[in-house]
């Protein structure tokens, strides 16, 4: 599998550092659809904090991959959701550090959860 950013430097407003306009997937064998993972423990309880639903949600996330043979190096794409419109940089921190620091294509939202305490929201799409 091949993936090739694309960031045109025309015709478009600039991405910031911590994202991709577009990823180009060249033959990959298989994606994978990750639905809205929350920083829930395993026992459905939510970290009390932004950060602790955070380090939760990309550690289900890992899960989720390694359950496919997977690992955060085969995400090509992510959507957050957030209950506030304050924690997209810390959104935004988590995402890049739990990616190794590597820039994929990524949309954030904020939106109300369905329960007050469920901070965050991650869908995510991995190819490989």
């Amino acid at each position: 599998m091949k993936l090739i950013p694309r960031n045109p430097d025309k015709g478009v407003y600039a991405a910031t550092p911590d994202y991709l306009h577009a990823l180009e997937v060249h033959q990959p064998e298989r994606f994978l659809y990750i639905s809205g993972t929350m920083g829930l423990d395993p026992n459905g309880a939510p970290g009390t904090t932004l950060a602790g639903q955070l380090d939760l949600v990309w550690n289900n996330i890992r899960a989720i991959l390694a359950s496919a043979g997977m690992t955060v190096d085969n995400v090509v794409r992510t959507t957050s959701y957030l209950r506030d419109p304050g924690f997209a940089e810390a959104n935004q921190n988590a995402r890049v550090a739990a990616l190794n620091g590597r820039i994929i294509p990524t949309t954030t939202i904020v939106a109300q959860t369905l329960l007050e305490v469920w901070l965050v929201e991650i869908e995510v799409i991995a190819a490989a």
